[in-house]
Parts: structure tokens; sequence; C-alpha cells
């Protein structure tokens, strides 16, 4: 079974959903059956190098200022009740994540993909750590044992580009308008975040429409039946 999951780094729910999807495998008994697939849905691309802060943000998009105790700051307290601390959805930078998401496809290829999707959350969350420019993610991928010399020529040269932006096409093709989005198995997608309970119960749902328990059939008479111990003709008398 897979679940492919389109996030950005700098979405708190994803990186909220990043967690929860962790602790539902762990949880599930067929949990290592299940493949999830990262992929880029880059929410803020616009934004400057330097950066903004998420307090700046709201107010660029108009949002109100309330936003931060309506929105952000339950997302922080999930995220500690959840084991999940420090995570900093409001207090901290954003900015273009192409870089970092061509570091991530990079580090797909190299067999590491969702060790370095976690881990780039936590450096983002935990730490507040900006990843907007070649150095910073040059620098996060040496942190988490990247090869430097491989990922700067993946980051500088661009070749991930195009299949970073195929995954977004992919996404808003199937309905996506905002991250994280969820495909389970391509039976279904969940546009949003969930939280664990109701994640496991889609999980489950998804596995046991891949996998249904096999029933017993109806049966017809018939005129006779051998079995390991002889052969009998039915009793037809009652």
């Amino acid at each position: 079974m897979k679940i492919e999951f389109w996030s950005d780094i700098v979405c708190p729910y994803c990186g909220l959903m990043d967690h929860r999807l962790h602790q539902a495998l762990d949880r599930l008994p067929y949990g290592d059956q299940v493949r999830v697939i990262h992929r880029s849905f880059q929410l803020h691309p616009d934004l400057p190098r330097a950066g903004v802060t998420q307090r700046e943000l709201i107010t660029m998009a108009g949002a109100p200022a309330t936003t931060v105790d309506r929105v952000l700051r339950p997302i922080e307290r999930a995220a500690e009740a959840e084991g999940l601390t420090p995570y900093h959805a409001v207090d901290r930078t954003l900015g273009p994540t192409d870089f970092a998401h061509e570091l991530l496809a990079y580090a797909t290829d190299q067999g590491c993909g969702a060790e370095i999707w976690t881990a780039m959350f936590r450096a983002h969350f935990g730490q507040a750590r900006k990843l907007w420019t070649v150095e910073e993610v040059l620098d996060f991928a040496a942190e988490v044992g990247l090869d430097r010399d491989g990922a700067a020529d993946a980051v500088r040269s661009r070749r991930y580009r195009a299949r970073v932006a195929a995954d977004q096409r992919a996404a808003q093709h199937l309905g996506a308008r905002g991250a994280p989005f969820l495909v389970f198995d391509g039976r279904f997608a969940v546009p949003g975040a969930l939280g664990l309970d109701d994640l496991l119960a889609v999980i489950d749902k998804a596995w046991a429409e891949n996998h249904p328990t096999p029933q017993p059939l109806p049966v017809v008479a018939a005129d006779g039946m051998c079995a390991p111990d002889g052969c009998a003709v039915p009793d037809r008398t009652t």
C-alpha cells in the first residue's frame, strides 16, 4: 500500500502530518507494508530569498492578526501534546522552498528521502531554520549526512526543478489547492490535516479495500464429496 503525501516544509500542518504518519504506521500491524511517498507542493514560491516572518506574511496576505491565536497557536499546542516539541509555527521566517524541494528530490534518489523530509521539517519547525538559499540548503544537507558535493551539483544544476514542478501539477490535477494533500493507495484523497485517530481510520479503510478478508461462498447442493477420511453422498432426508 502507498500513501502519497504532498507538502511544503513551511506548512505547519504538513510538519504535524509527517509526525502523525510516523505515529500511525508504528501503531498498525501492517505499518511496515505501507510506503509513504513524499511529493512537493510549494506554497510561497514568490517570497524573497531573505525570507519574511510569519507575522509579516499574515499581513501581506491580508489576513487578520488574530490568525496567530486562532490558527497557528493551536497547531503549536497540538504538536506539543503529541510529543513534537519545540514546534515554531509563529516565531519563524518563511521563504521560497524551491531549492529545498530540489534537495529533497535528490535525497529521494539517494534512497533516504523520507528521513530527509522529516529532518527538514524538524529543522524548520524545531529550530526555526531558514532554508531558502542554496548555501542554507547545502549546509543542512551536510548536517544530515548527504554528500555535500553531490547535493551541490543537484541543487546548482537545477536538474530536479522539473520533477518538483511536475509533483505540484499532479496534485493540482487531482484537486489539491494547498497542502497537506494525501492520496491513499490511489483510491481517495484527503485535502488537509487529519488527527491521529482519523488518520488511522483512513489508512485502515484503504488497506481493507485493497486487502479484503476472504469470505465463504454461497453453498449449492451437490451429489457427493471426497475428503481425506473418505467419500460420501449427501444426506437428502432432511
